[in-house]
């Protein structure tokens, strides 16, 4: 038998993405275990939900620049002996030496059907450009801001009178399915990184899989998008 996968987790918040992880590990839905919470907010509420022996938390201010802190996360992440780290909420750029350390095995999950609206405010964006659906991407981290190859998305449709706060409730109602099923398929080893493209059970990944209203992904052409 193959040992569960070790995953680290990179946040900045709440946790509620760490705590969906959490639950499913311990329902048996997910083979794996968290070995250490990593984030650059000492008061981040995510830090409460694992044991103090796997916390990690330094303030960016307490070192000399941007790339000091990057190599004392690195180094304190490297010790944990990751399979996979997820930016779950993480709100900080990682530095290019940090991406490259870990490349292939560092994914984040974003609330934008990538590649529109990368970064910030992604909600208000998608409401001013009329759109009529939006979403959530898992992809994996490159040194550019949510640019690297996209694994899977979520879609949520775009009604009226939504604002930003709707939108972005209905978003996280699938966030935490999208990022279990996505993580589900990296610790069978069905999704992997094979230089520019993303390969899907042995085979290259042409676009993102999308979460069917059964919680699976899928490939694209047999989800309906919504309307």
């Amino acid at each position: 038998m193959t040992r569960p996968s070790r995953i680290a987790v990179l946040a900045s918040g709440r946790g509620s993405n760490l705590q969906c992880l959490l639950d499913a590990i311990s329902a048996g839905q997910l083979d794996a275990g968290i070995v250490g919470v990593f984030s650059d907010r000492p008061a981040a509420a995510a830090l409460e939900k694992v044991p103090g022996e796997l916390r990690w938390a330094r303030s960016p201010r307490d070192y000399a620049d941007r790339d000091a802190f990057d190599l004392a996360l690195g180094d304190a992440v490297a010790a944990s002996q990751p399979d996979w780290i997820v930016c779950a909420g993480y709100m900080r750029i990682l530095g290019g030496g940090f991406v490259s350390r870990f490349q292939g095995q560092l994914i984040n999950i974003h609330p934008s059907l990538l590649p529109r609206y990368k970064g910030l405010h992604t909600h208000a964006r998608a409401l001013e450009a009329g759109e009529f659906e939006h979403g959530a991407s898992v992809h994996f981290v490159v040194p550019e801001l949510d640019a690297g190859n996209v694994i899977a998305q979520a879609r949520v449709p775009v009604l009226a009178g939504d604002t930003p706060e709707t939108l972005a409730a209905r978003v996280l109602e699938v966030e935490h399915p999208l990022l279990l099923a996505t993580t589900r398929l990296l610790v069978a080893g069905r999704v992997a990184e094979c230089g520019a493209q993303v390969h899907f059970d042995g085979q290259p990944l042409l676009g993102p899989l999308l979460l069917d209203s059964a919680g699976q992904l899928v490939r694209a052409e047999a989800v309906s998008t919504p309307r």
